[in-house]
């Protein structure tokens, strides 16, 4: 579909319009779009006019008239989660770059590594010499960075870098990181990775004091706290706007002539430090330095406020005394298994767990395979510990967009098919042991094994790496409400019952937290014991802001 934007509005040009014209579902921010043809069941061609704005709630797209020019109202939507709803999403990576001639090509590398953190917007701002440049727009790293001219443009030896999945705040132009406000004659940016859990509380009262907010994004309120500060510098503004937020973040900002890095009390997030020559990198994952050949020096500190400029590194401690609580998802599903993370290398972490998982729940069968790409190594550990053979007995096909799932359409049914093809050679007649990462709402783990049976499983035994998922995370994570969460209303029995498999097992809370470098009391595991390491909002959900 091709759209235009009217006077008016901002212009849009895209195959998937309802990227644009859809939020989240508890954002309360709702866009409205003006075509200019009668309806049809597929659109070839139509003008949207996307204003901003509170509008009705409706159900469905409904039709004023019958008419040329028509206004439709859209109750918002991921159309990621349509595409594969079974899958949890991390919120966004972050990467900054000081002291380099070609910041923002490397930044771009780095979001380019950091690509799985986050599809749904991507944006760079670069300082040069006091003067800010940012270019950002929604789609992947390579389409926002598409034209050489974009990376040209930001200038600069300095530069910040963000890619979003939202958790809290919509899906829209308006909450694309990085942020910027001018403040007593001097810029600042910021990039967020996390949630903050008294994001409410802030806002209400930044709007009583007269601020004035341009997002939906809970990451504008740190902005306003450093605005509004009395320090007398920018650093010590920045670190008083955080002494006042609560949750989970590992930000970066930039001033004139600096980058700040701060990582919660509790470091839920990760965040490490690199260098490359003489230039410093700041990037959620290492798999970002080694993009760039740039080496590891070590992780910003739960609690630790990190100022990089001309003079080097400047580290301040503002909590120190909190009990660490690191996402323990981050080693199951959202890090990729070549990066280091909380001091250990994920791909070792995964073999451990399928390697517990074996231990814990053997089976006879003929093969093992993973459900690609997450839980490979898991499943191979499994393979390692039980001496079943492992076998791809499932191809991704990775080049599967948005574009082709339309949650309208009745192809949105056939998602799981055009994301995954079964290796009929190898799954036919074979007893089949089948490893995962997680189980979320267990529909498109019903869809995988109804694929793998018809491709000739004699037997399909499902085992997953990690607990049953049975609470909803306020820390980060893009993660269903507990009615939507198949674990928090069912037996495993009957999830096993549902997805028609011989065996469905999960891996033991015990079993997971069991990492022999680090105590089980480091880690946040509130999404599979229902225990927050912090006080959580008393919401279902996620975090309300519009």
């Amino acid at each position: 579909m091709h759209l235009e934007g009217k006077s008016g509005g901002p212009e849009v040009i895209t195959d998937d319009p309802l990227r644009y014209c859809t939020g989240t579902d508890l954002s309360r921010q709702f866009h409205c779009a003006t075509l200019e043809q009668p309806p049809t069941e597929r659109l070839s061609v139509a003008r949207l006019f996307i204003p901003q704005g509170r509008y009705e709630r409706r159900n469905e797209l409904t039709w004023s008239g019958a008419c040329s020019n028509l206004r439709a109202f859209y109750r918002p939507r991921k159309v990621l989660r349509r595409m594969l709803d079974e899958m949890v999403h991390d919120n966004c990576g972050v990467f900054g770059i000081f002291g380099h001639s070609r910041a923002a090509e490397l930044a771009y590398l780095g979001l380019y590594a950091l690509q799985h953190r986050g599809q749904e917007s991507a944006g760079i701002i670069t300082s040069d010499r006091g003067k800010f440049l940012l270019h950002k727009a929604m789609g992947q790293v390579s389409e926002v960075f598409g034209n050489q001219q974009h990376i040209d443009q930001l200038t600069g030896n300095v530069a910040i870098g963000h890619t979003r999945y939202s958790t809290t705040g919509a899906s829209s132009l308006l909450n694309i990181q990085p942020f910027m406000i001018t403040n007593r004659r001097r810029n600042l940016a910021i990039c967020h990775n996390g949630n903050l859990t008294n994001s409410l509380d802030l806002k209400t009262r930044l709007d009583s004091r007269g601020s004035i907010f341009q997002t939906t994004s809970d990451t504008e309120i740190i902005l306003h706290l450093a605005a509004v500060s009395k320090k007398r510098t920018r650093f010590a503004r920045v670190c008083d706007a955080l002494t006042r937020i609560r949750g989970a973040y590992s930000l970066l900002f930039l001033t004139d002539d600096s980058i700040i890095a701060a990582r919660d009390p509790k470091g839920f997030r990760p965040l490490a430090i690199g260098k490359l020559g003489r230039s410093y990198i700041i990037a959620s994952e290492t798999c970002a330095f080694d993009i760039i050949g740039a080496r590891y020096i070590r992780d910003v500190e739960p609690g630790e406020v990190v100022e990089i400029s001309r003079k080097g590194l400047k580290c301040t401690k503002l909590n120190s005394t909190s009990r660490q609580a690191f996402c323990i998802f981050e080693y199951i599903y959202f890090s990729r298994p070549d990066s280091k993370v909380f001091g250990e290398n994920v791909d070792k972490v995964r073999r451990r767990l399928g390697r517990l998982l074996a231990r814990e729940h053997p089976v006879e069968a003929d093969i093992v395979i993973g459900i690609p790409d997450s839980a490979n190594t898991a499943t191979l550990g499994f393979a390692e510990q039980s001496g079943i053979r492992f076998e791809i007995g499932l191809i991704r096909n990775h080049y599967v967009g948005r574009t082709f799932i339309d949650p309208h359409q009745k192809i949105r049914d056939l998602d799981v098919k055009l994301k995954f093809n079964p290796v009929k050679g190898v799954l036919n007649g074979k007893r089949v042991v089948v490893v995962d990462d997680s189980i979320v709402r267990g529909t498109t783990s019903k869809k995988l094994v109804q694929i793998i049976r018809e491709a000739g499983a004699k037997e399909i035994h499902f085992r997953i790496s990690s607990p049953p998922i049975i609470s909803p995370c306020f820390f980060g994570i893009d993660m269903p409400t507990r009615k939507e969460l198949i674990a928090s209303n069912w037996s495993v029995e009957r999830i096993e019952e549902y997805l028609q498999v011989d065996s469905l097992r999960y891996l033991s809370l015990d079993g997971m937290l069991a990492m022999p470098s680090l105590p089980d009391t480091t880690f946040c595991h509130g999404c599979f014991s229902g225990k927050y390491p912090i006080k959580v909002p008393d919401i279902n959900g996620k975090m309300r802001l519009g």
